[in-house]
């Protein structure tokens, strides 16, 4: 009977491994998974060693009073690899307790595979050497990253298709979506994405609800839509449904936010938007010290993982920190609600984006790496 070991860290490592135990079921029927476990991987059939939510952190405080439980954590799991010998350990993004657990676990002598490389080439270049002890093969969702990886060492990294890209291929339409919100024909339809951590809510809500307010000056029948991620407290988003914002499940069958133009907290969600052919404008704002370090650190000139992919270039226009502001956002939505052009311009360089990742599954490219280690 093979064996598997899987971890993840955070929601959407959850969320991303659950699409791995479901394609390890299928070609190993017979094979039991066990790892340090979210909800959306026990319901794929993943048995908990521990479970997920005991490594949530936010922030570096926080993991600083959680060092002592994250080292248990630790024990524990390496305890239970080295009775049990896994055949193959997966550890899914959360790199930084990853790579550290990455290594001990082959000085067990289990095979590691990462899957979601650590963005090194962003920043953080000299944790490659940390990375090379802590796997055996390295699962990319980013095409251009195999190669950087190889010529700083880690000969065993392959592109595996972006699970972005993979899940926006499908879902609702245009006019499906506006049929769920109730929304006319000749009404514009705006997505506002305020993030969905509490630090990412508390900096954003503000900004957009007065964004929201200047815009219906300029254009009274706007409609309005937010996407609530699963965990977001609903009263923090007040100040929009105020104004009038329908909400949305983020997790709903089929979701997919094809609005006319969408202003967007930068992550994962950006590059969604891009997929969906959605005009955006990209904002942050994070604490003073984390942008500082993040100039001075990171080695591109763009936030967004779409703006990343075509080539470094501001495709979606980006405000961070204290360009973050309603003048400036209206500066750079009122074009694309109000003027074809410049959304069409946007729309052109997102489908070069879905060429350049193609639309394979993932977690059938993990398992197939996993494979090559059995």
């Amino acid at each position: 009977m093979t064996r598997f070991f899987i971890s993840a860290g955070e929601t959407s490592g959850d969320l991303h491994a659950a699409t791995v135990v479901k394609e390890l079921k299928a070609r190993f029927p017979d094979s039991t998974i066990h790892g340090i476990a979210g909800s959306q991987m026990v319901d794929e059939g993943c048995l908990p060693v521990r479970h997920m939510s005991e490594l949530n952190v936010m922030g570096l405080a926080d993991v600083l009073r959680s060092l002592s439980r994250i080292k248990e954590i630790e024990r524990s799991v390496l305890d239970w690899c080295s009775n049990e010998r896994p055949d193959v350990a997966i550890l899914v993004d959360f790199s930084s307790f990853h790579m550290r657990l990455g290594r001990k676990i082959r000085a067990l002598g289990i095979p590691v595979l990462h899957f979601i490389a650590p963005k090194l080439w962003a920043w953080g270049g000299w944790r490659v050497r940390k990375l090379k002890r802590s796997q055996d093969r390295l699962a990319c969702i980013l095409p251009f990253e195999p190669e950087w990886f190889q010529k700083h060492g880690i000969e065993h990294a392959a592109y595996v298709g972006n699970p972005s890209a993979a899940g926006c291929a499908d879902g609702w339409s245009a006019a499906e979506l506006r049929e769920r919100l109730e929304v006319g024909e000749k009404q514009s339809l705006l997505a506002l994405l305020p993030g969905s951590r509490p630090q990412e809510l508390r900096a954003h809500v503000p900004i957009l609800a007065e964004l929201l307010q200047r815009v219906r000056g300029e254009a009274p029948d706007l409609a309005c839509v937010v996407p609530v991620a699963p965990g977001v407290d609903k009263a923090v988003l007040e100040p929009l449904l105020k104004l009038g914002a329908k909400q949305i499940d983020r997790t709903a069958d089929g979701y997919a936010m094809r609005a006319d133009a969408a202003v967007a907290v930068s992550g994962t969600a950006t590059l969604e938007l891009a997929l969906w052919n959605t005009p955006t404008v990209l904002v942050y704002r994070g604490s003073p010290l984390m942008v500082f370090l993040a100039r001075k650190l990171v080695s591109l000139q763009c936030a967004g993982l779409a703006n990343i992919i075509l080539g470094d270039r501001f495709v979606m226009p980006e405000l961070i920190q204290e360009h973050c502001t309603v003048d400036n956002i209206m500066a750079e939505l009122m074009p694309l609600l109000c003027h074809e052009e410049a959304a069409r311009k946007q729309r052109e360089e997102f489908s070069e984006l879905r060429r350049i990742l193609g639309d394979k599954q993932a977690a059938s490219g993990v398992v197939e790496m996993v494979e090559e280690l059995l």
